[in-house]
């Protein structure tokens, strides 16, 4: 592992034994895009309520929680969707998706082509296009690109084969090359949603070993967000 990757393992590691600093540097690197992909399952005016219940579980169960980032950030989507599709049950539909506070901003280069659009991705705002797939399209876009899963793992989180959703990204990254073309150019929006209300992460029992040089912070305020 390197860069990133590496700071957010070990930044895991003392999070799992109750640095609550850590568990900030956590939730700050993977929400953004996980608020994005729970956009993609239930709209706007949801997004933040459901993902703020996903954060709650996963301060929860952080504890029983084993592996390195690319793992976390699976289990993370995994526990995101099925907030996010209880939440759909109990409203009976799933909505269209507003495209106001997103990390996806600009307008991507002309092309039809699935690999220029995943680039564009990365650059452009895209969501509500996004919502114009079919769900298992748009979920397989939104783990592999935005949240940055491989097949593998996105596949865990959804509950299919590695094939499928392989399949899946290639044909709504085809659609979204097509639309990103047809895209007017707006301005950039608004920053990416508040970070102020990180849930807390859950003690280790008494005998869990603390790493080294890890020690135990007060309790976390919004005013320290």
């Amino acid at each position: 592992m390197l860069g990133d990757d590496a700071e957010l393992t070990a930044a895991l590691l003392a999070a799992q034994h109750g640095d609550d600093g850590a568990f900030r540097t956590v939730y700050r690197s993977v929400h953004p895009r996980l608020l994005g992909y729970v956009r993609t399952l239930v709209g706007d005016p949801d997004a933040e309520d459901v993902a703020s219940e996903a954060w709650l579980q996963i301060a929860r169960d952080l504890d029983r929680f084993s592996g390195d980032a690319d793992r976390f950030r699976g289990w993370a989507a995994r526990i995101a969707r099925n907030r996010a599709l209880d939440h759909i049950r109990m409203r009976g539909r799933r909505p269209a998706i507003g495209a106001d506070e997103t990390e996806l901003t600009g307008k991507p280069a002309e092309s039809d082509t699935a690999g220029e659009a995943m680039e564009a991705l990365a650059t452009s705002r895209t969501l509500s296009l996004i919502a114009r797939l079919p769900q298992d399209q748009a979920e397989a876009v939104v783990l592999r690109v935005v949240v940055g899963l491989d097949a593998k793992t996105a596949a865990q989180a959804l509950g299919k084969r590695p094939g499928a959703v392989r399949t899946a990204a290639h044909r709504g990254l085809k659609r979204l090359a097509e639309l990103l073309g047809d895209e007017p150019e707006e301005e950039d929006p608004a920053p990416p949603g508040r970070l102020d209300a990180v849930p807390r992460p859950r003690r280790p029992h008494p005998r869990a070993a603390m790493p080294a040089g890890v020690t135990h912070s007060r309790t976390r305020t919004q005013k320290d967000m």
